[in-house]
Formats: structure tokens, sequence, C-alpha cells
């Protein structure tokens, strides 16, 4: 699978508000940073830095379950790998 484990039962399926971007993800919050236009913070401050800012854009559409999450991975890599589209 392109976006989550081979045998991943649950998982959350996202949008991010930013770049408009729709990916799966095993994680399951109301939010996430963007995989691709977020940036995970460097919690790795100095004394003169400022504290870094999250910015969670990614909004969980729904939660996949079972058999579909296996197609809606197949069905969301399509237009990434050019993959085999003979399941549909």
């Amino acid at each position: 699978m392109y976006y989550v484990p081979e045998g991943t039962e649950r998982c959350g399926f996202y949008e991010c508000k930013d770049c408009g971007e729709r990916f799966l993800d095993v994680r399951i919050a109301p939010k996430l940073v963007c995989p691709y236009c977020g940036e995970a913070p460097d919690m790795e401050i100095g004394p003169d830095d400022e504290m870094p800012v999250t910015n969670e854009a990614a909004v969980l559409l729904e939660m996949i379950e079972g058999e579909d999450v296996g197609k809606y991975d197949t069905l969301l890599s399509l237009a990434v790998t050019g993959g085999d589209y003979s399941w549909i």
C-alpha cells in the first residue's frame, strides 16, 4: 500500500485546507500537520528563539475501516504512482 502499511484495519482520511491534498494516515485525530506542505516544528529552541507554531491544516474527513482501507489507499495512490486500476 502507498499511504498506510499493509494490513491496516483503521485509518483517517484527511484533506489539507492549505494545499488541498487528500491522504490517509494511521493516526486518527481531528487535525494533523500536512505531510505535503506542513512542517513538524523543531522543538530544540535556544534562549533567543521563539516557540515554534504548529500548523495543523489537515482536517479529518472520515475514519476508514476494514476492506475500505485498501480501496481508498489504491484509489488515492493512482494519481501519484500511476498504479493498476483493474480492481475498480
